[in-house]
């Protein structure tokens, strides 16, 4: 289960995480991805015979889902690098999986690895720097940091005051389900009269309203509350943030009780688009040098095993 206001608000709807960015191929995907494309229509009208879900089946292990957020056949040019010689990176002080204090004192997590990464990549000195959220991006504009690596959502609000990198991963949503009732696939009229549980007020309430119109929804003001509704059997769905959900589902709160249905829903009128790296306006040389060290990292297979080693439950 990422950031921006808009990333910092999936905090309060990440339970175990605090919550981790078209179908996934909006911005290219990798041949491993199973992904299923947003639903865009609406439900199909009523006919004679109507249509019937698949039948429910017992959840069956997967190979781990990892997500291509690159277009292999846009391969960035190596920029000139040579105008680097350090990067300071800013990062959040308490959002893990993504960054937090290590035993050692020192900074860790999926953003600080990653970061590390790309420094190899570039071959530069790299410095991580733990603030506070909402001073990040005062620090990175008064230039006490170089770029920024904290789940930072993508948005038109934030590109007035930095400039992004492409998405190095989106925050998807998903429908969970008890185990015993997971479908492969989930259609708007494969849930008409279903109960779906979903955060009042959310995207993802205003997805379902929009897309889900013959689904039956059932508002519930926080996660725990959503969640529990899901174990008792109140709800046959929930749908929310698949990466808090998917720490979730792995967690011991579950008591192993539920698993995903379908796919991944990345429409990003609703769920934003992508989580990047920021760097002061204007500064081409460093945002064109991490494009370039986010590919090579991704095409290395090392993107894949960070990915591998912080989520063993795929949001995606």
């Amino acid at each position: 289960m990422a950031p921006s206001q808009q990333a910092k608000s999936f905090k309060s709807a990440r339970g175990l995480l605090t919550a981790l960015a078209a179908g996934l191929c909006l911005l290219g995907c990798a041949p491993a991805v199973n992904a299923q494309a947003p639903a865009k229509q609406p439900p199909a009208a009523p006919q004679a015979t109507p249509q019937v879900a698949p039948q429910s089946a017992p959840q069956t292990a997967a190979p781990q889902a990892v997500p291509g957020f690159w277009d292999p056949r846009r391969r960035p040019e190596r920029p000139d690098l040579s105008r680097l010689t350090v990067i300071r990176f800013l990062t959040e002080t308490d959002y893990p999986p993504f960054n937090y204090t290590g035993a050692d004192g020192n900074p860790a997590g999926f953003n600080v690895d990653l970061a590390r990464s790309l420094c190899e990549e570039i071959k530069v000195t790299c410095t991580v720097q733990m603030r506070r959220f909402e001073t990040l991006v005062d620090a990175l504009t008064s230039n006490r940091g170089d770029a920024i690596i904290a789940s930072m959502a993508v948005s038109p609000q934030l590109r007035a005051r930095v400039d992004f990198t492409d998405p190095y991963y989106r925050v998807p949503a998903r429908f969970a389900s008890r185990k015993d009732a997971v479908m492969p696939e989930i259609r708007p009229e494969f849930l008409e009269g279903k109960k779906v549980g979903v955060i009042a007020g959310s995207a993802h309430e205003a997805y379902l309203k929009a897309m889900f119109t013959d689904a039956e929804l059932h508002p519930y003001p926080n996660d725990d509350a959503m969640r529990a509704a899901l174990r008792k059997g109140e709800v046959d769905f929930i749908f929310g943030d698949a990466i808090s959900l998917a720490f979730w589902i792995n967690g011991t709160d579950s008591g192993d009780c539920c698993a995903f249905s379908g796919g991944p829903f990345v429409e990003s009128r609703f769920f934003g688009e992508g989580i990047g790296i920021a760097v002061r306006k204007g500064n081409d040389v460093l945002r064109q040098a991490l494009n370039w060290a986010l590919f090579r990292v991704w095409e290395k297979g090392r993107y894949t095993d960070l990915w591998l080693r912080y989520f063993s439950v795929s949001p995606f």
